[in-house]
C-alpha cells in the first residue's frame, strides 16, 4: 500500500576505498543525520564512539572528512539498505515505500569480504531486498541507536569487535 507521506531520498554517498574489506550497513539516515549531512549524527548515537574504542583511537571525529578519512583507514565501507522511503521523523518501524540501495558500486571497486548490519531494520530490509543475490557472509549486529538502550557502549564494543 502506498503511503500519502512523501518519499525522502537518502541524501549521502556511501563511504568507501578500494581496499575496504567490510561493509556497514545501517537502515536509512536519521533526522539528524539527514540535518547535518553525515551518518551516525545524533550525539547520542553511539557508532562512532564504538568504532574509536575498538581501534584504539581517542579524540574526537567532529567533522565529516575526519569520519571518512577513520573508515577508509580501517578498510571500512558505510552505507545504508535503503535509497528512499516514507519515514515519520527518524523511527524505522514507520518506514514505507521502500527502495533498496544498489550495492555494486561498492561490491565492484573494494574486495568486501563481509558486509555488518546494523540493528534489526538493516536486517529487515537486507533480507527482503538484497540477501537474495548476494553471496557475501553478513552478521546482524545490535543497533548503535540511541533507541536502542539495553546495550551499554560496552557491550556493543564486545559484540561488535568480535566482526571488525
Amino acid at each position: 500500500m502506498k503511503s500519502n507521506k512523501p518519499i525522502i531520498h537518502h541524501p549521502l554517498a556511501p563511504i568507501f576505498n578500494a581496499h575496504a574489506k567490510i561493509l556497514i550497513l545501517g537502515s536509512f539516515p536519521s533526522v539528524k543525520s539527514r540535518e547535518e549531512d553525515s551518518y551516525y549524527a545524533h550525539p547520542r548515537n553511539r557508532f562512532w564512539p564504538m568504532l574509536q574504542r575498538i581501534y584504539g583511537e581517542e579524540g574526537s571525529l567532529s567533522s565529516v572528512l575526519e569520519k571518512e578519512a577513520f573508515l577508509k583507514a580501517h578498510d571500512l565501507a558505510l552505507w545504508d539498505v535503503i535509497s528512499s522511503c516514507t519515514i515519520r521523523g527518524s523511527a524505522d518501524d514507520s518506514i514505507g515505500d521502500v527502495k533498496i540501495n544498489d550495492l555494486s558500486p561498492i561490491l565492484q571497486k573494494a574486495p568486501i569480504e563481509r558486509i555488518l548490519l546494523n540493528g534489526q531494520s538493516a536486517k529487515k530490509y537486507y533480507d527482503k531486498y538484497i540477501l537474495p543475490k548476494m553471496t557475501i557472509p553478513y552478521h546482524v549486529l545490535p543497533s548503535t541507536s540511541p533507541a536502542n538502550a539495553a546495550w551499554s557502549l560496552d557491550d556493543l564494543v564486545e559484540k561488535w569487535s568480535t566482526y571488525l
